[in-house]
């Protein structure tokens, strides 16, 4: 069973991860409507990861015998500068994330919840790419100023991107 600290801190992540996944897809969008179809494509992909994620934590809840509480998710931006703008924010955002994993790890730590805690390496780990996958597309646009044929040549490249269930194999 799961305490009350632990079960707050969690159910606070599903709606953290179910923003997540629609900030993406808003992203995707504005992508799309910028003419860029492999961006769009790897912020869609950004968004199917987000919500399995926040399946992952929703299942984990109920499995423990918590009750999950989903409450409205905040109005997310719509608008952007540029790609720049989108990745940068990304970036952040992905930071954010991974502040909150962290302090996800300190409740349980603190309440001695050594199944979340084995539960939550799995965000630990899965943070560091997310912020490295990211951090390697943000590099790679401001070299070629995110314009010019360099940027139809990396929408290229993340078009190749798919969707793998990671959470598939670890799913509780």
């Amino acid at each position: 069973m799961i305490k009350g600290k632990m079960l707050n801190a969690l159910n606070e992540q599903i709606n953290a991860e179910q923003y997540s996944s629609l900030l993406y897809l808003s992203m995707s969008a504005w992508l799309s409507e910028k003419g860029l179809p492999g961006f769009a494509n790897w912020m869609y992909v950004q968004y199917q990861e987000e919500m399995t994620h926040a399946n992952k934590f929703f299942k984990y809840v109920v499995e423990r015998g918590g009750k999950a509480q989903l409450n409205a998710i905040a109005q997310m931006p719509v608008e952007f500068d540029s790609v720049i703008d989108v990745v940068e924010k990304t970036l952040v955002h992905e930071q954010y994330i991974t502040a909150l994993i962290n302090n996800l790890v300190d409740v349980a730590i603190e309440e001695r919840d050594h199944a979340a805690q084995s539960f939550l390496k799995w965000f630990v780990d899965e943070q560091v790419e997310e912020e490295a996958n990211v951090q390697e597309i943000l590099d790679t646009l401001k070299l070629i100023n995110g314009q010019g044929n360099g940027i139809f040549m990396l929408d290229r490249e993340l078009r190749q991107r798919v969707f793998v269930d990671s959470t598939a194999a670890t799913t509780v």
